[in-house]
């Protein structure tokens, strides 16, 4: 019988682990696959305990790097040298990194490096603004992958305009949406709208984080002045993420904020909690990239406040809307009136894509290392 394949699957937090959790379970399923989960502790996170994991289904990580925070360069360093130790004792057959983190790229490098096989989950995604450390670790992640499979068609067309060859080329669709559904009756369980008072379709979500949103004042100033004149029509639940809080106390806004009685500041909110209020929201304005694809699978209207997406797909077929501060109250308004821009799931966005990905792992295998090959010994 022939040997599984030995499948490192490297996530760095919660939202990595929540991509990971679909694929891992149909490769546990899988009897040609040994699924190993390599945690690299990237970022740290208090949530990040065995009930989240129980909630994913997923074991205890076989591997914790306990890398931590620090400056990019750090990070990468550390996440390298622990992720080299841990190949050389215990090599694998494939290293699956997802998205875009600097674990994704120092893992990368890793493997490249010892000849490892690489497949990039959630690869061809591209904002165009290399201002953004995300898209220089998506850049070079896919320069270094065997296996790239993209989300939508613009991905495949980004790796083919970048002269990645076709064949390692898979699109598998929106590996988000598997997490979604994985989640989705404890989702609707904990009916987080009515908890906090708000009527199901009677509200609305607001993230925000990006420097280029909460950094400067002239900016944060104009969001929250349009974010007050929106809470006056449509009440607002905010999970305030700690950099935006620490700006807004900084600059002023915060008490403003506090003070409207229809804006609800919360903690920020675990996975099932916080997709608990998206799912029934009205309306979701963030700087998010993620939120973008799971309002578009929702049919829930989405403005973004960014200048740029690294996903498109979500704006030409979507119902996400990329806007400025000035234009936001005004947007919003709209989408109370009816004139809400509306959009369709794109094609493989169905819950499916871990399976398909299984798949073209399966049928990719294990590929041949040239015969001079020193890496590995």
């Amino acid at each position: 019988m022939t040997k599984p394949l030995k499948v490192h699957l490297i996530a760095a937090a919660r939202p990595n682990f929540m991509k990971v959790a679909p694929l891992y379970h149909v490769l546990q399923r899988a009897p040609w696959c040994a699924p190993v989960l390599v945690h690299t502790g990237q970022h740290y996170d208090h949530n990040m305990s065995g009930a989240f994991l129980a909630e994913l289904g997923l074991p205890a990580p076989d591997h914790h790097l306990g890398v931590g925070s620090g400056s990019h360069a750090e990070q990468t360093a550390g996440v390298m040298l622990a992720y080299e130790k841990v190949c050389l004792a215990e090599r694998p057959d494939w290293t699956i990194v997802v998205g875009d983190v600097n674990s994704t790229l120092a893992c990368s490098l890793v493997a490249a490096k010892l000849l490892i096989p690489i497949a990039h989950l959630e690869a061809g995604l591209r904002s165009g603004d290399r201002t953004m450390p995300e898209e220089i670790n998506r850049i070079v992640t896919d320069r270094l992958a065997d296996l790239l499979w993209t989300p939508s068609p613009d991905g495949d067309d980004n790796l083919l305009r970048e002269g990645v060859a076709a064949e390692k080329i898979d699109r598998i669709g929106n590996i988000m949406i598997d997490s979604f559904e994985l989640q989705r009756a404890q989702i609707e369980a904990l009916a987080m709208a009515e908890s906090l008072g708000l009527q199901p379709g009677g509200y609305g979500v607001v993230t925000l984080h990006r420097p280029s949103n909460v950094d400067q004042p002239a900016v944060l100033r104009a969001i929250v002045a349009a974010l007050l004149e929106i809470a006056e029509q449509l009440p607002l639940v905010f999970p305030i993420h700690p950099r935006s809080k620490a700006r807004l106390a900084e600059f002023g806004l915060l008490e403003r904020l506090s003070a409207q009685p229809a804006v609800q500041l919360i903690e920020p909110q675990p996975y099932n909690a916080f997709m608990s209020l998206v799912v029934t929201a009205r309306l979701i304005v963030t700087d998010s990239g993620g939120l973008q694809e799971e309002t578009t699978y929702l049919g829930i209207p989405c403005l973004t406040l960014r200048e740029n997406t690294e996903r498109p797909i979500t704006v030409s077929q979507g119902t996400n809307r990329l806007i400025k501060a000035a234009e936001l109250a005004g947007q919003v308004k709209a989408i109370l009136a009816g004139r809400g821009k509306s959009g369709r799931r794109p094609a493989l966005w169905d819950g499916r894509t871990a399976e398909r990905a299984a798949e073209s792992l399966r049928r990719h295998g294990l590929p041949r290392l040239p015969k001079d090959h020193k890496a590995a010994q």
